[in-house]
């Protein structure tokens, strides 16, 4: 059934169009992505969908009885309302329930021997078991817990940026309309949290469209994925995976046809210059045959982000810091860490929001100053900080400008010396728009400046803190491509799964302050070993550790399996599960290249999704038993 039809949409700002007369349509069950290069209008086509914009030309039917809900990036909340106030908040009779029993019993809690609190609870208790509001406070109940929302009385406007995503987020889940818009979805939470809403919206009823860099997240939640490509819509069938191949198939066959327009293009004006002009009919013909062949043009997919600087030489020699502390009001943000780096390390950060890694960073990078510790740079190290503030760039600054400022030329990888207006172009910042001001960018695209802004000073050591936020897909893949080649050492601060996999060697686990151990990368490697660990720690209770580690296998004296060996039925389910998690790993790639070629079939789609979910549910169980029975034997 088709929940929503665009036809002919257009919508320009100022003098920049960003879409011209689109079409798309959003059918029952289907769970969508839009991508496409930051500042080419994705959120705008969003807010078009959900009713907060209106387009220039065209229209959108929306069908009877279809609702429309959006979370954005930034939520806009009434300041001075509670956390339960904004999840609540809606006309339909099911969420007003939910609001009025909370409120009662969370004031009830506070009052327990006021009879009119009594009784209004009983009254409310009996609507919830007519209409079914038990299961529904459940869900809800469910969906706060996961999203580490506690505090319904907190007034909005003491709530981080991330948590006021998080609010919006619940709001939309618990109260789910027939189409649900989500703008990055996966900015500013946790991994654990990123895999519970992949499992909650793989199987939740209802249509999705969502604009979101995380790759991974795009493999497992989506059946269709919509490229916004200068200013138009191109839809493909299928995941993330699936669009690469579909799309590369696409721009081969555009690029041979520039090539075949091209070749007739050069034979027509060769034509018309050799023809006397006398044969006045068909040379008329052959002229106008020429205009349409320049007006044509075929996507060589040339426009797009090219990384290729070059690197300064780094020693042997690269980081020391030893005991770093840093406290902010009382409290350890960053607790006596040792860490190292050596030539070529390539690490991640893995932990949850308010871990402290971003704090780790900023030490390293000399922004703040530790209370306790030292840190020691190898003297060849040329540090470059790409940070969450993006507060180096001034609005009021053009951006032309504002890269001169930084680099007037930078040697690219080839030994050529470039100008700034070349590389801003190389970062799809086309020669009219650099004359522009960096106060008129979207999120993204100042984003974008600012990565070009860390990169031009050719640093041989990276820090990046959450790369891929508001980054587009594009970016980021041309960055990876860029630290493939990058020669230097890299810590890179991260809930981005796909992002880590490409980029480091190692995983480092940071919670509370405290860093600990390197664990080899993938992030499905990183998280087996160390459930592993996790398993083996509450089998016998480790010694008492060290407060902190430098990031390498020094966290303590390594904790052991105790206990009998392995009996005789032991080793056969040892065996055993041996040969299942071989099998079922084998079935896992068949379900995800089956999910891959599904193609439009949605409850297909859902049903093999809903399949995988449950297959890995029981690998990561039989893994672990594994893990458990492999250690004794060891031992």
């Amino acid at each position: 059934m088709n929940l929503l039809a665009l036809e002919n949409v257009s919508k320009q700002f100022s003098e920049r169009l960003l879409l011209d007369s689109v079409n798309l349509s959003i059918n029952r069950g289907e769970r969508i992505a839009l991508i496409g290069v930051n500042g080419s209008g994705k959120t705008t086509l969003l807010r078009i969908i959900a009713g907060q914009e209106v387009p220039d030309s065209g229209h959108m039917t929306v069908w009877g009885g279809v609702r429309v809900e959006m979370v954005q990036q930034e939520p806009q909340f009434d300041e001075e309302a509670t956390v339960l106030d904004q999840l609540f908040r809606s006309d339909s009779p099911q969420m007003r329930l939910l609001r009025d029993y909370e409120s009662v019993s969370r004031r009830l809690e506070k009052e327990p021997a006021n009879p009119t609190l009594q009784q209004r609870l009983l009254q409310l208790s009996e609507e919830m078991e007519r209409s079914g509001g038990w299961t529904a406070a459940a869900n809800a109940k469910s969906v706060l817990t996961k999203l580490g929302i506690s505090d319904f009385d907190a007034r909005v406007a003491t709530l981080s940026g991330g948590q006021r995503k998080r609010v919006a987020l619940a709001r939309a889940l618990i109260d789910r309309a027939d189409l649900l818009i989500l703008d990055e979805p996966t900015n500013h939470i946790d991994v654990d949290t990123i895999e519970w809403l992949e499992a909650y919206l793989t199987t939740a009823p209802g249509a999705l469209l969502m604009v979101t860099h995380d790759r991974h997240f795009l493999d497992r939640v989506v059946d269709r994925i919509v490229e916004l490509d200068r200013r138009q819509l191109v839809s493909y069938e299928g995941n993330y995976s699936r669009y690469l191949e579909l799309r590369q198939a696409r721009h081969d066959r555009l690029a041979q046809a520039e090539h075949q327009r091209q070749k007739l293009l050069k034979r027509e004006l060769e034509w018309i210059r050799r023809t006397p002009m006398a044969r006045g009919t068909k040379q008329k013909a052959r002229r106008q045959r020429v205009a349409e062949l320049q007006r044509i043009h075929y996507d060589s997919d040339t426009d797009r982000v090219v990384m290729a600087l070059a690197t300064r030489r780094l020693g042997k020699t690269v980081l020391t810091a030893q005991g770093l502390t840093k406290l902010y009001a009382g409290a350890a943000a960053v607790k006596g860490i040792d860490f190292s780096l050596e030539p070529g390390d390539r690490v991640g950060l893995l932990g949850p929001n308010g871990a402290g890694k971003s704090t780790f960073l900023d030490l390293l990078a000399g922004k703040v100053e530790p209370d306790a510790g030292q840190i020691d740079w190898g003297r060849t190290v040329r540090l470059g900080y790409y940070d969450q503030q993006t507060s180096d760039l001034r609005d009021s600054q053009r951006l032309l400008k504002f890269i001169e400022e930084e680099a007037p030329l930078i040697m690219a990888r080839d030994g050529n010396r470039l100008e700034a207006a070349q590389m801003l172009e190389w970062f799809l910042f086309p020669r009219q728009s650099q004359w522009g001001r960096i106060g008129s960018l979207s999120g993204g695209e100042r984003r974008r400046l600012y990565l070009l802004r860390t990169l031009v000073h050719q640093p041989n050591v990276l820090l990046l803190d959450e790369p891929t936020n508001d980054l587009d897909v594009q970016t980021l893949t041309v960055l990876e491509e860029f630290l493939d080649a990058f020669n230097g050492c890299l810590i890179v601060a991260s809930h981005d799964r796909y992002f880590l996999d490409r980029t480091v060697d190692f995983i480092l686990p940071f919670e509370d302050g405290v860093l600990g151990k390197r664990y080899p990368a993938p992030y499905a490697t990183f998280r087996r070993l160390r459930a592993r660990d996790n398993r083996a720690a509450r089998v016998v209770p480790a010694p008492a550790p060290r407060h902190a580690t430098n990031g390498r296998e020094k966290a303590g004296p390594r904790t052991t399996i105790a206990g009998r060996k392995l009996n005789w039925q032991e080793h056969q389910e040892l065996a055993r599960l041996e040969e299942e998690i071989a099998a079922w790993e084998e079935e896992q790639a068949r379900l995800q290249q089956r999910i891959n070629d599904s193609g439009s079939d949605y409850q297909k789609l859902r049903s093999l999704s809903s399949e995988l979910n449950a297959l890995e549910t029981s690998l990561e169980s039989a893994f672990n038993r594994w893990a458990e029975l492999s250690e004794r034997q060891e031992s």
